[in-house]
């Protein structure tokens, strides 16, 4: 299958890219940072450095990959936890400028995307939105419970729940390449 990896240099895809190319996927990832396009190469994956918001180079880079999938991993987040705050209006626009870039870049192509199953301040309608550009594409929708492990902001310790190991997460997805459209929900513990 090709696989066509939006953010594939973060903390979600850059585990991604391998586990993608060891289960005989070709992978195309997207970062932007020719610094991180070293690192995805390294893996086995084509990197491909462009910038979600620019729409034109976007479909351009994902039309000449010609995926079955696009994984939407994407974020605009900062390194440290306290920083977050300051952080929602860029994240906000990932997930509805940015996803819709990216679903016009998909084209037929199937589609699964990260989301968060929580509500963070000022994020419940960038996150509506999000995931309702998903849903209507036909796509999968993957509710990560809160990242803990290195890499993470909880390194050495656990989130309140719902929480998913990063690498369990990485993993969980993987398994999600041929799930049905809809919300699948990837936590250590699921609410009833």
């Amino acid at each position: 299958m090709r696989v066509f990896l939006a953010g594939a240099s973060g903390v979600l895809g850059i585990r991604l890219v391998p586990l993608l190319v060891g289960a005989g996927h070709e992978v195309a990832g997207l970062t932007r940072s020719p610094a991180s396009a070293v690192r995805i190469a390294s893996f086995g994956a084509t990197p491909v450095v462009c910038d979600v918001f620019d729409a034109d180079a976007l479909i351009a880079e994902v039309s000449r990959f010609a995926p079955d999938v696009v994984m939407h991993q994407l974020t605009d987040l900062p390194d440290e936890l306290d920083q977050v705050p300051a952080y929602v209006a860029r994240n906000n626009r990932m997930r509805t400028e940015g996803t819709r870039h990216l679903l016009a870049a998909a084209g037929a192509s199937r589609i699964l995307a990260q989301s968060i199953a929580w509500s963070p301040p000022g994020s419940g309608d960038a996150v509506a939105v999000h995931e309702r550009l998903v849903l209507d594409a036909g796509g999968v929708v993957i509710r990560y419970g809160q990242l803990y492990g290195p890499g993470t902001y909880y390194r050495d310790d656990r989130p309140a729940p719902p929480r998913i190991h990063v690498d369990d997460a990485a993993r969980s997805t993987l398994a999600l390449l041929d799930a049905p459209s809809g919300i699948v929900v990837l936590a250590d513990e699921v609410a009833a």
